[in-house]
């Protein structure tokens, strides 16, 4: 991974209701509400990567399944994108910063892009996991025994 911190830039595309699976879903129809005007950038999150893998077998893909939020179709149309076929599975650490910082989203910001250099500094000290620890130590358990796996064969 190129970067191994990094803030959750709020985006319809990857919130599209109809690409998440049904329980998430009704979570998307609680907080759409809450959404703020477009020319408006709340940062909230931010994460650090534990650790991240390759898959290039989806049925690798399909053995995380209950451990996202995503559709499988989308998750074959992303897997099948490009010109080598695979996807990564990151376990990541979900922090909530202190404050939620409203930004103007500025035109920049937009398109199509995987990573956005913030024109404001935010630091996250202060911060807390969304997860506790324990809850984030099986999570992180549960992650890795799909991943070994993947990597057994079983």
């Amino acid at each position: 991974m190129e970067h191994s911190e990094f803030l959750f830039f709020p985006t319809l595309f990857h919130q599209q209701r109809e690409s998440v699976l049904p329980a998430a879903q009704a979570r998307f129809d609680e907080i759409a509400q809450h959404f703020p005007k477009s020319n408006i950038l709340r940062l909230e999150y931010w994460a650090q990567v534990i650790e991240h893998h390759c898959l290039e077998d989806f049925e690798a893909v399909k053995r995380l399944a209950g451990q996202h939020i995503w559709r499988e179709e989308l998750l074959a149309e992303r897997f099948e994108w490009g010109r080598e076929h695979g996807i990564f599975a990151i376990a990541m650490r979900v922090l909530r910063l202190p404050m939620a910082i409203e930004l103007p989203m500025i035109p920049e910001y937009g398109g199509c892009k995987s990573w956005i250099e913030i024109a404001h500094p935010v630091m996250p000290a202060g911060s807390s996991p969304v997860l506790d620890d324990e809850a984030f130590a099986q999570r992180l358990e549960r992650f890795r025994a799909a991943i070994c796996s993947v990597r057994l064969g079983g």
